[in-house]
């Protein structure tokens, strides 16, 4: 198995390594002339460096023009990248295009989404499940509904997140204010961390777990494409059952399970009462820059006085939202056509094939490898290896985007997350330079 030299790293780490440039008061004042007496969100203040995305963006700017004739290949961000399908597209031109016309034009629609939508998330995404469309609200992404829902909790709840997990539950926790303050390993004193990783099966030890008003879970897991199984599923209802918690669950990737791990959190029985799920457009169906996703709350879902939860997210829904955009969702509607359904579940096996591509290239040079198998990432283990290191080296000497795992959380050190986003000839190009590179 390839291993790096230590002395080649240190210098690219110190490259790349994410950075905040913090003028000085006198410099900020020397550039505008004055400043206001207004103070800074301390919450803000508190968030580490950039958030982690637009981090890896300014690498590969950085990168291009360090290396202009270089062919970059990103398998960093999970941005998709095939054509949406034409079925899809046209359904949105249509709703555009009448748009124009007098009996076609429509202005603000309900908050919580078209409700033939609604009816169609309940049917195709939850089939026999007891989930009603009035359970369903329609938004603009996955992500936009976490920070929602931050909103909604406030800043007196405490949670608990899977380690390593997506950025953005930690980020909006640190804004909320729930978050506390970070030590030198990174993390938040009042966050619980629930380790993840291959020792557990991805799955943390809920007997050493302290309790938390709320826990984020994602299934299939960004950024290890672990998807929990369904007694692990069924241990985590049990657990928040016990514990009076809500459980966040997010199934952004619920598509790209081929077993028989849950694609919802409502298979599990008592899950109603405990768990809200979000979920998006983006991945099933590369609406990315379309932006459409939904969030199911369940009416027995209540607060410890028996308020239910979601009179509230109605109501912050209401205030800060004015819904989907209908062409996105007009978009939505299409997808869960029957020709829809089949024209994106044929752009799901497509990565998929990417990402078994990608297993099969780290496995040849002796890398232990997870996920690529319910989900389009892959997590590549190098033992012994600061994660900001490999990923330079990875850029330096393959022009090969990645993520570091420690990106992900503390737990996320000595890996690597592999998107497989990409077009055909990109996956095979970079498997061969991996290759080089490894062997």
């Amino acid at each position: 198995m390839y291993k790096f030299p230590a002395s080649t790293l240190v210098s690219h780490a110190i490259i790349l390594q994410p950075v905040i440039v913090q003028a000085s008061l006198k410099t900020q004042k020397d550039l505008l002339g004055c400043r206001t007496k207004v103070p800074r969100n301390v919450n803000m203040e508190k968030l580490r460096n950039g958030y982690l995305f637009p981090e890896i963006s300014r690498l590969e700017v950085q990168h291009i023009e360090k290396y202009p004739n270089a062919k970059l290949i990103s398998l960093g961000i999970g941005d998709t990248t095939e054509p949406v399908p034409q079925i899809i597209t046209s359904s949105m031109a249509n709703y555009a295009h009448a748009l124009s016309t007098v009996d076609g034009y429509t202005g603000y629609g309900p908050e919580q989404g078209n409700k033939a939508l609604r009816k169609a998330i309940a049917k195709e995404f939850y089939k026999d499940l007891p989930i009603k469309d009035t359970e369903v609200f329609v938004s603009d992404g996955a992500q936009c509904d976490i920070t929602r829902l931050q909103l909604l909790l406030g800043s007196n709840v405490t949670i608990a997140v899977q380690d390593p997990s997506f950025p953005a539950y930690i980020d909006s926790s640190v804004i909320i204010g729930q978050a506390g303050v970070e030590d030198e390993a990174g993390r938040y004193g009042s966050i619980e961390y629930m380790k993840c990783g291959p020792h557990n099966n991805f799955f943390p030890d809920l007997a050493t777990t302290s309790r938390a008003d709320i826990i984020f879970f994602c299934s299939p897991n960004n950024p290890t494409g672990h998807a929990a199984t369904r007694k692990q599923v069924e241990q985590l209802v049990n657990f928040a059952r016990e514990n009076g918690s809500i459980i966040i669950f997010d199934s952004a990737y619920s598509s790209y399970i081929k077993d028989d791990s849950p694609r919802s959190i409502y298979e599990i029985p008592g899950a109603r009462e405990v768990a809200i799920e979000i979920s998006s457009f983006s991945k099933f169906a590369g609406f990315t820059g379309v932006r459409l996703g939904w969030t199911v709350v369940p009416e027995e879902v209540l607060y410890s006085n028996g308020f239910p939860v979601i009179h509230d997210f109605n109501r912050i829904v209401c205030t800060c939202f004015n819904g989907a955009s209908n062409i996105a969702q007009a978009g939505g509607l299409a997808c869960l056509s029957s020709e829809g359904f089949l024209a994106v579940r044929s752009l799901v096996n497509y990565y998929m094939e990417n990402a078994k591509i990608l297993v099969e290239t780290f496995a040849s040079v002796g890398l232990k490898v997870y996920g690529g198998t319910n989900a389009p990432y892959i997590w590549v283990h190098f033992p012994g290896s600061n994660s900001w290191d490999v990923c330079t080296k990875v850029l330096e000497k393959a022009h090969i985007i990645t993520i570091p795992g420690s990106g992900f959380g503390p737990s996320g050190e000595e890996f690597l997350r592999i998107s497989a986003f990409g077009h055909r000839e990109s996956i095979l190009e970079a498997s061969s330079r991996l290759k080089s590179l490894f062997q």
